[in-house]
């Protein structure tokens, strides 16, 4: 669509002039000979760049220049001024004009100068366009460490690809943000992303949520139901914590990633997918391979790409600028007017087991305390103040030749004791989901 221009000017004989020069260089004029009937085109039409006199017969241009701003702020607005006027000029600058040019001028200096300001305005707008488009890939990905800047660019690259992507990372690290942040920058972007926590699905359904299953496939299956894979069609999939994926799932699984395509539970029709895997584990997936409890063969399908991020504690220069993400985006729901140092120098302190998840749990608890004060140390959990970690960072003596899995069991047993049984606090101090928690309390028999 070629620019409008917009002309406000009470002679006739420049109108036309200004008409005629500026559609020559392919512009569409719009001519106004009043502020009113120009304020009325400007609410009908999409102008680029508005001309406007100062000396109009029913407003003065400084007094529109306003009004125009306020309804349309991305339109800039070059003020013609009349000899001797140059104060006037620099005020309407001050007002938010993007330029002038006094009468009397030449055609083609008036060309040049429209010209100009278009092409300030197209920059800027874009811009603005890839500020927020930044902003919108990577808005939960705060921090300015060399960890997160290098982690930015290894998503940057990866994005555009097609290739598996292997997320691993402490619990609460951020690996679905980073998953989101690939997904927003790929091809793939306007397709759906589709999350889906593999050990939050019982392993009797999880066929049937990945896959889906028809009608009478089993009791209770009364209609036919879609899975997640089909939902994914032409977008991305996250299969989040897929090391805690039994055994024969995983089977199936690397089937469907081999062959692009899948059966229902209880039906016979092939459905084919057109689908980025991103998968994530917070467990060390290679001594799963090495113990036989996640097959080789899927570790180096979905090992294609591999991305580590790096936890909370070994990236504590980003927690100030964490902390002003939270409380901004906390600000609609509780007011605060900050926090104060004493604060902050804790929140340094601590190891931030949980990790980032954590601390957004921990900048939210301390804003429904702090009712509208700025955050102080006594708003803070205890274990921050007393400078501890949730839990004990180190195991009893004796407990070195401890497998993973009993470790796993001990630290969840830790948990609920030292919560009174409170499942809600036991998984954030674990810096897992509930859902994640009760899996694992039942794998281990402690429900």
């Amino acid at each position: 669509m070629l620019p409008q221009v917009l002309v406000i000017d009470d002679e006739e004989d420049l109108r036309w002039a200004l008409a005629k020069a500026l559609s020559q260089d392919g512009y569409t004029v719009l001519t106004a000979g009043c502020a009113g009937e120009g304020l009325e085109v400007l609410g009908r039409q999409n102008v680029s760049l508005v001309l406007l006199d100062l000396k109009l017969p029913d407003m003065d241009g400084l007094e529109v220049l306003p009004r125009i701003k306020e309804r349309h702020p991305g339109t800039p607005v070059i003020m013609i001024t009349g000899y001797g006027t140059i104060e006037t000029a620099v005020q309407a600058l001050k007002r938010g004009a993007a330029g002038y040019i006094t009468k009397p001028f030449e055609l083609h200096e008036l060309r040049l100068v429209v010209k100009r300001i278009l092409e300030i305005n197209r920059l800027h707008n874009e811009l603005d366009f890839l500020r927020s488009e930044l902003t919108r890939n990577y808005q939960d990905l705060v921090g300015c460490s060399k960890a997160i800047l290098e982690l930015r660019e290894l998503i940057r690259r990866v994005a555009p690809t097609d290739a598996t992507v292997l997320i691993t990372g402490e619990s609460g690290t951020g690996k679905e943000v980073v998953a989101v942040a690939i997904h927003r920058l790929s091809p793939r972007k306007d397709g759906p992303f589709v999350p889906v926590n593999c050990a939050a699905v019982p392993e009797h359904l999880l066929e049937s949520e990945l896959f889906g299953h028809e009608k009478g496939a089993f009791t209770g299956a009364v209609k036919r139901h879609i899975g997640r894979f089909e939902v994914a069609h032409r977008g991305t999939i996250f299969l989040d914590e897929v090391a805690e994926m039994p055994p024969a799932m995983q089977v199936k699984l690397l089937r469907a990633l081999q062959d692009k395509s899948f059966t229902r539970v209880g039906g016979s029709e092939t459905v084919q997918v057109d689908m980025r895997v991103i998968a994530a584990t917070n467990r060390p997936i290679e001594e799963a391979v090495a113990a036989g409890r996640f097959r080789e063969d899927l570790y180096y399908r979905l090992n294609v790409v591999r991305i580590h991020i790096p936890p909370l504690r070994e990236r504590k220069e980003d927690i100030p600028l964490l902390v002003r993400h939270f409380l901004q985006r906390f600000r609609p729901y509780y007011q605060s007017p900050g926090i104060a140092e004493e604060a902050m120098a804790l929140l340094h302190r601590y190891h931030w087991p949980g990790n980032v998840r954590e601390l957004q749990n921990v900048i939210e608890r301390a804003l429904i305390l702090c009712q509208g004060e700025e955050i102080r140390p006594r708003h803070l959990p205890r274990e921050l103040q007393d400078g501890s970690s949730s839990l004990p960072p180190s195991l009893p003596a004796g407990d070195g030749d401890m497998t993973l899995e009993q470790v796993e069991k001990l630290l969840i047993q830790r948990a609920l004791a030292k919560t009174g049984g409170n499942r809600t606090q036991a998984a954030r101090l674990l810096g897992i989901s509930r859902s994640a928690l009760l899996y694992r309390m039942h794998k281990f028999g402690l429900d």
